[in-house]
């Protein structure tokens, strides 16, 4: 762009306009344009950190110091242990390392059985309401009321019903069905276990539900029809494009449950209260006993390090798998 200047009769002189200042706000501008999501996105940010990082950082200190009851009031004073909280929590020849070590085996296999059966029947009720029909508008809406009530209400209500004398388990299964011998004790002893499952399986197959339900809306209804008339049973379609087409979904839904399932800690201290039996012994209930009940914050705070350790491990290792899967499939 050019302008022209007069500078007397019959002469002309060209010169360049100045498109350098404009040149120049071009780029501040994109910055402003780039920057104001992150900018807004701050304040939630420090408040997540604030939340999560904190507590993580203070419970990482907490776990390098001798905690006891003795230095509540003033936590900075404790005196510097190192490493002998956590070689105490991994000292399985010794009594807290055996209490500890069991209660990781059964959370363990808490956490397996759970998520496999809140998958299973997840995904079985999802599938089953795929098509449509009468009444399943209803059948949605009720299938998902264990996700929508709190836990607390939940798990204090199945805590009556797994009652010995009064409850309506026992009801149903020894006084009307007969099919237990006596009244047995649900909430102590072997069977708290089952009860705990129980109530775990209940209020988390509705989100594997939801979250498969979601799932199956992706899925062309064309492709069934096309394995109908290839002569494709119900099971083989599902295990042929249901299961392979959820695979990406099931992926995050396992993850999902698993890391919810092994800290649980709402359902058995609302179901058991402060002293979970033995059966039941969750890592998550068991570490606020070693905290709380013989006030040694230390080993405490050591034992969720641990624990924090071996779900980041886990959840690693299942992320790197699952992302060699999908390379693989693509290639």
């Amino acid at each position: 762009m050019t302008t022209t200047i007069v500078q007397s009769p019959g002469e002309e002189q060209a010169v360049k306009a100045p498109e350098t200042k404009r040149g120049r706000g071009r780029r501040p501008g994109r910055l402003r344009k780039i920057g104001l999501p992150y900018l807004l996105l701050l304040p939630a940010l420090l408040l997540e950190l604030l939340v999560h990082l904190l507590p993580i950082v203070i419970g990482a200190t907490m776990s390098f110091k001798e905690l006891t009851q003795f230095f509540i009031r003033d936590w900075g004073a404790a005196p510097w242990s190192g490493l002998d909280n956590y070689k105490i929590a991994v000292d399985f020849d010794a009594p807290v390392g055996q209490a500890l070590l069991h209660s990781f085996f059964v959370t363990c296999a808490f956490t397996l059985l759970s998520v496999g059966l809140c998958w299973l029947i997840g995904t079985t009720a999802a599938i089953y309401l795929q098509e449509s029909f009468k009444g399943r508008g209803f059948l949605r809406a009720v299938f998902l009321v264990p996700y929508a009530l709190p836990v607390y209400a939940a798990v204090i209500t199945w805590g009556f019903m797994f009652q010995r004398d009064n409850g309506l388990i026992n009801h149903v299964l020894h006084d009307q069905l007969g099919l237990t011998d006596g009244a047995p004790f649900w909430l102590i002893g072997d069977n708290s276990f089952v009860a705990l499952l129980t109530v775990s399986v209940w209020k988390g197959w509705p989100f594997a539900f939801l979250i498969m339900m979601a799932g199956l809306q992706n899925i062309p209804r064309e492709m069934y029809e096309a394995a109908a008339l290839d002569g494709a049973g119900v099971w083989q379609q599902v295990r042929r494009i249901t299961l392979p087409s959820l695979k990406p979904v099931n992926q995050v839904l396992v993850l999902v449950l698993f890391l919810w399932t092994f800290n649980d800690f709402n359902t058995p201290f609302v179901l058991f209260g402060r002293s979970a039996p033995e059966a039941a012994d969750l890592i998550s209930i068991h570490i606020y006993q070693s905290s709380f009940a013989t006030w040694n914050f230390g080993t405490g705070s050591a034992m969720s390090v641990l624990l924090l350790l071996f779900l980041l491990v886990v959840t690693g290792v299942y992320l790197w798998v699952t992302s060699r899967e999908r390379k693989s499939a693509h290639v």
